[in-house]
C-alpha cells in the first residue's frame, strides 16, 4: 500500500486526487506504524522547511522515515518533501533536515523574483525512471522560493535565475521540486511511473 505521510500541511487533496486518477490505492499515515506498513511512501510538502521538520519531530516519524528509506522502500518527495531529504535549508538554518543526502537547500539569489511560480521546462537526463515517457522538454508547474542545487543525482534540471535540481533519483529515493499533482496529464504520467516502480 502506498502511504502519503500527512504531517498536517501540504496539498494532500491534490495528491490524493492524482493517485485516484491513476487508479492507485493509498492511505494517509501519521505515525511510525503506518510508515512501517507502507510499500511506498510519498511526502508532499507545501510551506516552511522549519515548520515541516518540527511537525515530523512532533509526530516522532523522523527516525522511522529515514529507516524505511534506508531499508529500500521507494520514496517520493514533492517540493518541500524533496528539500527535506537534505541536511539543512537556508529557510530555517536552525532546523536539521532528514539528512538522507549531504547538502543544503538554497534561497534564490537576492534580487530574484520569488517565488518561482508557474510553468517551466525541464532538461531531463537520459535514463530517468521517474520521467520515462515525459518527452524531451517536460513542462511542469512550480511554486517555490528555495531550491536544491544541481547534484550528481539530479535526473532533471530547471533554470530559474540559476540551474537547480528539478527531479532527483538515487536508488529507491525520488524527489521533484515541481508539483506533479498540478502539472496536468504529464504530472499524472510522472506519478504513475513512481507507482509502477
Amino acid at each position: 500500500m502506498i502511504a502519503i505521510l500527512d504531517y498536517g500541511a501540504g496539498n494532500l487533496r491534490s495528491v490524493e486526487n492524482t493517485l485516484d486518477a491513476v487508479d492507485t490505492r493509498y492511505t494517509l499515515v501519521r505515525d511510525e506504524d503506518g510508515l512501517r506498513r507502507a510499500s511506498k511512501i510519498i511526502l508532499p510538502g507545501v510551506g516552511h522547511f522549519g515548520q515541516m521538520m518540527q511537525a515530523l519531530d512532533r509526530m516522532a516519524v523522523r527516525r522511522p522515515l529515514v529507516e524505511r528509506i534506508g531499508a529500500g522502500v521507494p520514496f517520493l518527495g514533492i517540493c518541500l518533501g524533496l528539500q527535506a531529504l537534505f541536511e539543512s535549508s537556508e529557510e530555517a538554518p536552525e532546523q536539521r533536515g532528514l539528512g538522507v543526502f549531504e547538502g543544503s537547500v538554497k534561497r534564490f539569489p537576492a534580487g530574484s523574483r520569488v517565488p518561482h511560480m508557474g510553468w517551466s521546462d525541464l532538461a531531463p537526463r537520459e535514463g530517468s525512471r521517474l520521467l520515462n515517457g515525459a518527452g524531451a522538454k517536460p513542462y511542469v508547474y512550480f511554486a517555490h522560493s528555495y531550491y536544491v542545487p544541481v547534484t550528481p543525482s539530479a535526473s532533471a534540471v530547471c533554470t530559474y535565475v540559476v540551474p537547480f535540481t528539478a527531479a532527483f533519483e538515487s536508488g529507491n529515493v525520488f524527489g521533484v521540486q515541481f508539483h506533479p499533482e498540478k502539472s496536468g496529464p504529464l504530472g499524472l504520467k510522472i506519478v504513475s511511473n513512481f507507482v509502477e516502480l
